[in-house]
């Protein structure tokens, strides 16, 4: 930030100054607008850099974000393509049990006898 400062602040009292020369302006006066010009090109290129590093990192963070999920979405697909691909294997219960697990068909009702 101080480096951003600095070549704001030059770049400001250098603009200022060959402004003042080039309009024949009295020396004092060119100094005293270049220094305003060099704080306010600071400031300027401060609020400028500022908003520049903010939306660097604003976008940085949505890329991962978006890396992330699309990893998430990714393995769940791979999650689902497994599960489907591979047999059913039985459950706590079942393996624990298999007869209580698969009830047999009940007989179902005698029919009334006809008479």
């Amino acid at each position: 930030m101080r480096t951003v400062m600095l070549w704001g602040g030059f770049t400001g009292f250098l603009l200022a100054a060959v402004a003042g020369f080039a309009a024949d302006r009295p020396l004092d006066l060119i100094l005293r607008d270049a220094a305003f010009a060099c704080l306010g090109g600071a400031w300027l290129l401060r609020w400028w850099w500022s908003q520049l590093e903010r939306a660097l990192s604003e976008t940085l963070e949505i890329r991962r974000q978006r890396a992330e999920a699309e990893a998430a979405a990714e393995a769940a697909a791979e999650a689902n393509q497994k599960a489907a691909t591979s047999p059913r294997t039985p459950g706590r219960r079942e393996a624990a049990n298999p007869a209580m697990a698969r009830s047999a068909a009940s007989p179902s009702p005698a029919a009334p006898a006809r008479l």
